[in-house]
């Protein structure tokens, strides 16, 4: 496969593949595609739809193949930010927030990533289950606004506003952190917890949430009467 991002703030993925090479995608991601592409929909098992449906994903993939020849297909990006690409290998696993996947090779496998500890869930704006990315293939991230990067050393930890947190390596560990003092915690504005994430490992961290977006536009948007 070969692929080509453009497009920014509003980029699509562009792949070009020989015949019978797969890819596959979340419902509603492909934006346009040469006619010989094929598509099917997968779930994949009982197992992994469920874990699907816990990380915020639909049920089903979609399968996309090209047939007698060498095809093209491209991947839109939800909201303004940009798409990452990533080389997913064994030992090599990214953790991604829900709805951050777009589309990957047929060799990368999709499942759920449990946090360890259930405070991290509930309280670190990330939600109890996120998505990892595994085995082997290019795989498509998308983020919301900017992406900002950081190595983090074994042991070093960047504490995350809530719902920040983008993606990171397998290898970092992710926990919660109360904001201290109450009024800080009551009128500071950043609510009561943040998310910390300790390394080995690369994060990565996007600079206008979908969450945050839609809480900056409600004061502009008309009242209904």
């Amino acid at each position: 496969m070969r692929y080509s991002i453009e497009g920014e703030p509003l980029p699509v993925a562009i792949c070009e593949v020989d015949a019978g090479e797969k890819l596959k995608c979340e419902s509603g991601a492909m934006a346009w595609m040469s006619p010989n592409m094929k598509m099917e929909t997968k779930g994949g098992g009982v197992g992994k739809m469920l874990g699907r449906a816990f990380s915020g994903e639909s049920l089903f993939l979609n399968e996309y193949s090209a047939e007698g020849g060498s095809g093209m297909i491209a991947f839109s990006s939800n909201v303004p930010g940009s798409i990452r690409a990533f080389e997913i290998n064994p030992g090599h696993d990214i953790v991604a927030q829900k709805n951050a996947f777009l589309a990957c090779e047929s060799g990368v496998d999709l499942s759920v990533f449990f946090q360890k500890k259930l405070g991290s869930g509930f309280f670190g704006g990330e939600g109890f289950v996120m998505q990892k990315l595994s085995g082997q293939g290019i795989a498509f991230v998308e983020f919301d606004g900017y992406c900002k990067e950081y190595d983090l050393a074994a042991g070093q930890s960047m504490v995350i506003d809530t719902g920040y947190l983008a993606a990171m390596d397998a290898s970092c560990s992710i926990d919660i952190k109360t904001v201290p003092g109450i009024k800080n915690a009551l009128f500071g504005g950043e609510g009561l917890f943040n998310t910390v994430v300790t390394g080995p490992g690369h994060i990565w961290l996007h600079s206008m949430p979908v969450p945050q977006l839609a809480s900056a536009l409600i004061p502009y948007l008309p009242v209904k009467s």
